[in-house]
C-alpha cells in the first residue's frame, strides 16, 4: 500500500511540474523565435534589397543561412508561392498562419507584422522594400522586447506554480 502512496504522489508531482515547465517554456520558446525570425528577416533584405536576388531565390536562401527552428517557413512559402504559381507572395504567407501560431508560439502582433511584410514584398521598388523592411525590423524589435518581459515575468511563475500545484495536490490527498 505504501508503495502504490509513492508512485501515485510522484506521478502527480511529475505531471504538474511538467505542465508548468511546458506553459513557462512557451515565453521562452517565443522570444528564441522571435530573435531567429528577426535574423531571418535580415537575410532576407539583405538578400532582396542588397543583393538584388529574386524573390524564390531569397527565400531559399533565407532558409539556408537561418536558424532552422524559423527559416523552415521561408522555404514553406517558396514551395507555395512556386507550387500553386500565386500571383501574391502575401496567399503564400497567409497559408502559413497557423503554423506561426502552434508551432512558433507567436502571437497576434508577431503574426500581423510578418504578414504586413508579405503583403507588400515583391510589389515595390527596392528602395521602398528597404524602408519597409527596416519599418518591420523595428516593430519585430520591439516584440522582441514585449516578448523578454513576458518571459522574465512568466516564465519562473508558471514553473513555481507547476511545483507548488503539485505540492498543494499531494498534501490534500495525503
Amino acid at each position: 500500500m505504501l508503495f502504490l502512496k509513492l508512485i501515485s504522489i510522484t506521478s502527480i508531482f511529475s505531471a504538474c511540474t511538467i505542465l508548468g515547465y511546458y506553459y513557462g517554456n512557451k515565453y521562452t520558446s517565443r522570444y528564441e523565435n522571435l530573435v531567429c525570425l528577426e535574423q531571418c528577416i535580415k537575410i532576407l533584405e539583405t538578400e532582396i534589397v542588397y543583393g538584388a536576388t529574386p524573390l524564390p531565390d531569397a527565400l531559399t536562401s533565407v532558409y539556408k543561412k537561418g536558424k532552422p527552428k524559423v527559416s523552415y517557413i521561408f522555404e514553406e512559402i517558396k514551395r507555395d508561392l512556386i507550387g500553386n504559381k500565386r500571383s501574391f507572395v502575401y496567399e503564400s504567407f497567409l497559408e502559413l498562419e497557423a503554423e506561426l501560431y502552434n508551432g512558433l508560439y507567436f502571437k497576434k502582433e508577431d503574426v500581423e507584422i510578418l504578414l504586413s511584410l508579405g503583403r507588400v514584398l515583391g510589389s515595390s521598388d527596392r528602395a521602398d522594400q528597404s524602408k519597409i523592411f527596416k519599418l518591420v525590423l523595428n516593430q519585430i524589435g520591439a516584440q522582441i522586447e514585449e516578448a523578454k518581459m513576458e518571459k522574465n515575468q512568466n516564465e519562473k511563475l508558471y514553473r513555481s506554480l507547476g511545483v507548488i500545484t503539485g505540492i498543494g495536490i499531494i498534501i490534500l490527498l495525503i
